[in-house]
């Protein structure tokens, strides 16, 4: 049995839960990525190769897009070469999260960074508003080339059809994102046993609230120093459990994600 896809558009000032009519149809299309569709009308180089060498599509031909903002466009080509695409706007939708709230996770890039690459995929599949990377006292890696995995992030927001794309942060110190302000729920996801640090871990599950904000920190293969879990408490994070199994950093990630993405979508 298949379910129409269901999203929450605004419309005069309201959110509704509709379904996409351009969504069932980019489903059997290829969408492209144009963050200034309506400003241009000009594709990115790499989407034009693909469009015109690789799909071979011309002048006339319909166009699928999205903007990475929220918005789902149809329009037509009406110039194309080897190297470029132009394009006009024919409609527009305003296209929201399908959860309610903001997703932000974070965590140190392992030394394999494929693992990492992975999760970035998945995560963005699944749905988060922000990826940010960590360097550790316990890191196995503290250089991070982030132009490959804005990459990856893009595609797997074409890929499951997704109207904005999450934010991706370069390689931040701990001590640099935990002074951020922040305004919602703010986790650490440790290793630690409660008597090493002094506070009951609880379940990530029970402090999500669709509509707010949550940060989930996840640190190396060696976990974070008992020095950062002090500095994150301070800062106001809450020691959360993601579960009884012991995880791999991407895998802690991504279950984190998943767990926040649930929680805010579940009416």
């Amino acid at each position: 049995m298949q379910f129409p896809e269901i999203f929450r558009t605004k419309q005069g000032g309201k959110v509704k839960f509709v379904e996409s009519n351009i969504l069932s149809i980019v489903k059997e299309l290829h969408l492209f990525y144009a963050p200034e569709a309506t400003s241009s009308g000009i594709l990115p180089p790499d989407e034009a190769i693909h469009a015109v060498r690789v799909l071979r599509m011309r002048e006339g031909d319909s166009i699928h897009l999205t903007d990475g903002e929220g918005h789902f466009f149809t329009g037509h080509i009406t110039q194309c070469s080897q190297k470029s695409c132009q394009f006009e706007i024919d409609t527009c939708e305003t296209v929201l999260p399908h959860w309610d709230g903001n997703i932000q996770i974070a965590v140190a890039p392992t030394k394999n960074i494929d693992r990492m690459e992975w999760f970035a995929e998945k995560a963005v599949e699944i749905g988060c508003d922000r990826i940010t990377f960590l360097s550790c006292q316990n890191s196995e890696r503290h250089v991070l080339k982030s132009e490959r995995i804005e990459k990856i992030v893009i595609s797997a927001m074409k890929q499951s059809h997704k109207a904005v794309l999450p934010q991706v942060d370069g390689l931040l110190t701990f001590r640099d994102y935990v002074a951020e302000p922040f305004d919602g729920v703010r986790c650490i996801a440790h290793c630690y046993a409660d008597s090493d640090v002094g506070t009951a871990k609880r379940n990530l599950f029970d402090l999500v609230e669709k509509g707010r904000a949550v940060q989930v920190l996840v640190g190396p293969e060696g976990d974070f120093s008992l020095e950062e879990v002090h500095t994150a408490l301070s800062a106001g994070f809450i020691p959360v459990s993601l579960g009884e199994s012991r995880l791999r950093t991407e895998t802690a990630a991504l279950v984190a994600t998943h767990i926040m993405n649930l929680k805010m979508t579940l009416s």
